[in-house]
């Protein structure tokens, strides 16, 4: 919170944000990163991606959100034969500056779980062909 003085009338501000929005940010961002295929949501999740033509960009994402700091967990399906530590490495980088940029909160915790591998060519007919429709919609660089 934060109080400022504006034509002699003192003013309480305050700029919070849903853990839903910081979900967002991180599903774009990670969606966009090499080797990930997919980020992995609950059953419900996987129910409601049927009746959808979108992936929803919260999916398989769970964020902690106080007044300056952020922590995230996240369940992800990568390429079989990429390097693990290489694409978590990516995903934390870039998703820090992201939400650091948008949101001016601090990452302090990310945990990703690798609950699949797969060739590009398994994801390709389990998804129908269809990667996230939501990792090509994004075209800002601050979230690259």
């Amino acid at each position: 919170m934060e109080t400022k003085v504006v034509n002699d009338v003192t003013l309480t501000r305050k700029l919070t944000f849903n853990d839903s929005v910081i979900e967002k940010i991180a599903g774009l961002v990670c969606r966009n990163v090499e080797g990930v295929l997919s980020l992995d949501g609950g059953m419900m999740s996987e129910l409601a991606d049927r009746f959808s033509k979108k992936t929803d960009p919260t999916k398989g994402i769970d964020a902690e959100v106080g007044e300056k700091q952020v922590a995230l967990d996240m369940d992800a399906t990568i390429e079989y034969g990429a390097d693990a530590r290489k694409i978590f490495d990516e995903i934390c980088e870039r998703t820090q500056r992201a939400i650091k940029n948008y949101t001016g909160l601090d990452v302090v915790e990310i945990n990703v779980n690798v609950n699949d591998v797969l060739t590009k060519k398994e994801w390709q007919a389990q998804s129908a062909g269809k990667k996230d429709e939501i990792a090509t919609d994004v075209a800002d660089d601050r979230v690259q």
